[in-house]
């Protein structure tokens, strides 16, 4: 019988000897001992506190008969021992225990009665029986509820382990596949600056022949007029006189020209290809690359939610995404949190809207109700704007008339300043919040189906050009 109702066991163990109840007594915190394991423990400890509370007791131990019985019962219905059937009869007197004495809290027959427990309340002992067991019902109901909630937050752990192992390769995947991004950059950056290099190489190596060319046919005229005038002057007489004007008219005509000059830049300009070459190469990454001031926590995001691979857009999913239910995640509202939240500071964002017919923007204090149901309002902790079937709202219930239809909204925080606005595109004030912040204050997001909608998925992005930036 025990293994079938443990929690009755456990209540009637004496947490000294872990063995059922002897002649319990029980102490003014409400714990109970066998008798003589708390006066062995009390010996032992030289004080007379509860060996499980502390607490110290003041009172004299007396049995607790009504305990006593139940421990009692347990036990013979364990060992189905035919000597312990005696268990109801009184060990004084032999007779049948039939009795409860409420003011000494015992069970008693009815020749105690006589004369100890004249004038006291006794009842019949189904009674006491029946109101511990409605007690120990009541605990046996409780216990339940509570290892229930431990099962399911132990099925949630469970849970999570596979989806850690799948957050990780998704984001290993997500990394390696950024930093290939940039490695095939670089690779092409570098083939591309040593392609300049070495097309300036191949100019330049031209450029010298060319000249070379030209010196040597130089060279070769030259030689030949001093071979010439070298000749003459081994004449004498007439012959050299003869041959004296045709030399130097010859040695004048090569001698007209000035004289050949090393031309200027024919050197590799190696200061221009390594002069900050990784400054260079990192502007020009960064312009093409973009910035998201908003990235989105995935483990605030509900389960219908589903959020691009870099983060930065979110769509309401036809498919349930199998992730762990942790007390971080949005289980009652389709909504995510930004994973940066503010404490100081003005901050901005735009958010891509487009044609979708179902959205919801603003921030969020960081303690906002995740489970419950509640309204996005600022009583609530959030101070938004929605658009939902062609009507835009303010988290406080006031329709907000507009213009013009806007594709892009701009967020803009100011927390020392207590103020949360919305723009359009032209930077048109559609709403503003004045309140004051405490909490540390996220970017917040909501979005329904999108339907026929061309704008299947709402996306955060920087300021755009058109837009003044954050003071």
């Amino acid at each position: 019988m025990a293994e079938e109702n443990p929690p009755l066991k456990h209540f009637l163990t004496c947490n000294v000897c872990t063995e059922i109840f002897k002649d319990p007594a029980s102490l003014g915190c409400h714990h109970s001992f066998c008798s003589s394991c708390l006066q062995d423990f009390w010996a032992q400890a030289e004080n007379k506190n509860c060996p499980v509370c502390k607490r110290k007791s003041s009172k004299d131990l007396v049995v607790n008969f009504s305990i006593k019985e139940l421990a009692d019962s347990y036990a013979g219905r364990q060992r189905s021992d035919p000597s312990d059937e005696a268990q109801g009869v009184c060990t004084e007197h032999l007779k049948d225990i039939k009795w409860f004495c409420k003011d000494e809290q015992r069970a008693v027959c009815h020749v105690c009665e006589f004369p100890h427990h004249q004038g006291h309340t006794l009842v019949p002992l189904g009674e006491p029986v029946q109101e511990l067991k409605q007690q120990l019902t009541h605990d046996l109901t409780a216990l339940q509820a509570r290892r229930s909630r431990h099962q399911e937050l132990e099925e949630t752990y469970e849970a999570m382990v596979p989806h850690l192992k799948e957050q990780r390769v998704k984001t290993e995947r997500r990394i390696r596949a950024e930093f290939e991004q940039l490695h095939r950059f670089l690779r092409e950056e570098e083939k591309a600056r040593v392609a300049v290099l070495r097309e300036e190489e191949e100019q330049k190596r031209k450029r010298i022949l060319l000249e070379r060319k030209t010196l040597q046919e130089q060279i070769r005229s030259l030689s030949e007029g001093l071979s010439a005038v070298e000749a003459d002057l081994q004449k004498d007489g007439l012959s050299f006189l003869s041959a004296s004007t045709r030399s130097r008219t010859s040695a004048r005509a090569l001698l007209s020209g000035s004289d050949p000059q090393l031309l200027p830049g024919a050197l590799l300009d190696e200061a221009k290809h390594l002069g900050n070459l990784a400054h260079r190469v990192w502007e020009e990454m960064g312009q093409r690359t973009t910035f998201s001031p908003v990235t989105l926590d995935p483990n605030t995001a509900a389960r219908w939610l589903s959020l691009s691979d870099d983060l930065t857009s979110l769509r309401h999913s036809k498919v349930i995404q199998k992730v762990p239910n942790n007390p971080e995640r949005f289980s009652q509202y389709a909504e995510v949190l930004g994973s940066e939240g503010f404490s100081s500071g003005e901050h901005c964002w735009e958010v891509e809207v487009g044609d979708h017919p179902h959205w919801r923007i603003g921030v969020a204090k960081e303690s906002v109700d995740r489970r419950g149901e509640r309204t996005a309002s600022p009583a609530n902790g959030i101070w938004s704007l929605f658009y939902t079937s062609g009507k835009y709202t303010q988290g406080t219930g006031q329709t907000l008339t507009l213009k013009r239809t806007p594709e892009r909204i701009r967020v803009q925080l100011d927390y020392d300043g207590g103020e949360v606005s919305f723009y359009d595109e032209a930077m048109t004030l559609i709403c503003i919040y004045q309140d004051t912040f405490t909490d540390n204050i996220f970017p917040w997001f909501g979005v329904g189906p999108a339907g026929a909608a061309q704008t299947k998925a709402v996306r955060v992005c920087g300021d755009s050009s058109r837009t003044k930036p954050c003071k």
